[in-house]
């Protein structure tokens, strides 16, 4: 397989390290040399040929070929049978809706968020139990890592040159997690988002960081939505009044209580629709009251429909924790959903 990008004849492991490092090419840490072996691996499982336009950043209009994020993704650490969801969410991101540009040059220090559904899930290992926003398995800690490299080295989403982040968040390193599709009798986002279930699919969220929440003295779906609801106002008071996509991961131990009441991924939308929402006067409560104006009894909800709520079943077995994970500003940026494997032009994304 012929590759275009330059190569470097370097034997030592760690000078190959010094060489990435000095070059600007990595996120601080060590990196797997992206040997053409290894990248020729990755192109040859997602069936990519190397010039493969994955798709052009709509505002920069810089192009991303499968070989260039093959390249990343080996750095990252991944096996080829990890490339394809690699290369899937990358053109997710692509997408004019995602809005790239903005999420990554933002002052507001998103990331990246990715939920991965479906068969591949288990083909890979991907574990949506424990720990599963943090290093709960290989697959999705190099999965994340190779979409941030791929930012950096393609797009030069470094700090201080595209990367405006004040703060930035933990998730710039990898920020990927796998539905525990198999232990709820939910509907797998994916599902949700229009992706039949025999399929694999992977849904990519411009996110801030996420707030953990607790609530281990009731059983009922209302009392503990409330408690999430409660963490979507605060966000709306502290950070931004702008609607947009947010995420509602629930770990085992809270949607059992939740399921038992019959209470189905949409219903959770709509009621978290209702609750989640705050008056613009709130505002001055929290520091803010310059910009309240005559306008304090305007409300504002957290999303404009209950559709914009994407709701995962993910995390451990015991504990009354969950987590919201809100947008980075609101709908400038919309959460998209695209199968792997299938023709990513073929059909407009899912918002």
């Amino acid at each position: 397989m012929h590759l275009a990008s330059r190569t470097y004849d370097i034997d030592d492991f760690w000078a190959v390290q010094e060489l990435f490092h000095a070059n600007g090419w990595t996120d601080g840490l060590p990196i797997v040399p992206p040997t053409q072996e290894a990248v020729s691996a990755c192109l040859e499982w997602a069936m990519a040929d190397p010039a493969q336009l994955v798709g052009i950043e709509p505002v920069r209009g810089v192009a991303i070929t499968a070989e260039k994020l093959a390249i990343n993704a080996v750095m990252a650490g991944c096996l080829p049978m990890h490339f394809p969801v690699v290369l899937t969410t990358f053109a997710a991101m692509l997408r004019p809706d995602f809005l790239l540009h903005g999420a990554t040059a933002s002052t507001g220090g998103c990331a990246v968020l990715i939920v991965v559904n479906g068969p591949i899930r288990l083909e890979l290992g991907a574990a949506g139990a424990f720990n599963a926003l943090g290093n709960s398995d290989r697959a999705t800690a190099v999965i994340g890592r190779a979409i941030r490299l791929c930012l950096i080295n393609l797009m030069d989403v470094r700090p201080g040159a595209i990367d405006r982040s004040t703060l930035g968040h933990p998730g710039k390193f990898s920020y990927c997690v796998a539905e525990d599709e198999e232990d709820t009798t939910w509907l797998s986002l994916a599902e949700q988002r229009g992706i039949p279930k025999e399929a694999s699919a992977v849904t990519v969220m411009a996110a801030g960081a996420p707030r953990q929440i607790m609530n281990e003295w009731t059983t009922r779906p209302e009392e503990i939505l409330e408690t999430f609801a409660a963490e979507m106002r605060a966000n709306l008071r502290h950070y931004s009044i702008h609607p947009g996509n947010y995420a509602l991961i629930i770990p085992k131990q809270l949607r059992e209580h939740l399921q038992a009441a019959k209470w189905s991924k949409t219903d959770i939308a709509n009621f978290i629709h209702e609750r989640a929402r705050i008056h613009r006067r709130e505002w001055a409560e929290v520091g803010k009251g310059a910009v309240v104006r005559d306008r304090g009894d305007s409300v504002y909800p957290a999303m404009e429909s209950p559709d914009q709520l994407l709701v995962v079943a993910a995390g451990g077995p015991a504990g009354g924790f969950g987590a919201v994970i809100p947008p980075w500003l609101g709908n400038k940026s919309h959460a998209v959903t695209v199968p792997i494997g299938a023709c990513i032009d073929c059909e407009p994304p899912k918002k």
